[in-house]
């Protein structure tokens, strides 16, 4: 089983870009689904993005064409760039995976979660 662990949130101005790092533990990142959702205050968490194990992706409607998930699997890791920050996309980004060969827009269907990292843009 695969155990995310997310880095590089923190506090930009809008328009601007950030990165951020999910690594990963475990022998099964080949065979796993990776995801990115996030959890604005008093919102339910959201799918941001998603790559399944053959690297297929999607992408919400609110991010598209402003975000992407990028996967490498010799370092095992999956990062979402994401480019012309708007305050709306002020939330807490969480890494998750679900070992299947599908990318699921429901929270519940994902079963190892990384703590989270903050993401702020100010206006």
């Amino acid at each position: 089983q695969v155990q995310p662990v997310e880095s590089g949130g923190g506090l930009v101005q809008a328009g601007a870009s950030l990165r951020l790092s999910c690594a990963t533990s475990g022998n099964t990142f080949s065979t796993t689904t990776m995801a990115w959702f996030r959890q604005a205050p008093g919102k339910e968490r959201e799918l941001v993005e998603g790559v399944n194990k053959n690297g297929g992706t999607y992408s919400a409607p609110s991010v598209r064409g402003r975000f992407t998930a990028f996967r490498d699997y010799v370092k095992s890791t999956v990062d979402l760039q994401m480019n012309d920050l708007k305050p709306e996309d002020t939330a807490i980004y969480y890494c998750a995976s679900r070992p299947f060969s599908t990318v699921a827009s429901n929270a519940d269907a994902y079963e190892s979660w990384g703590q989270g990292t903050q993401v702020t843009v100010s206006s």
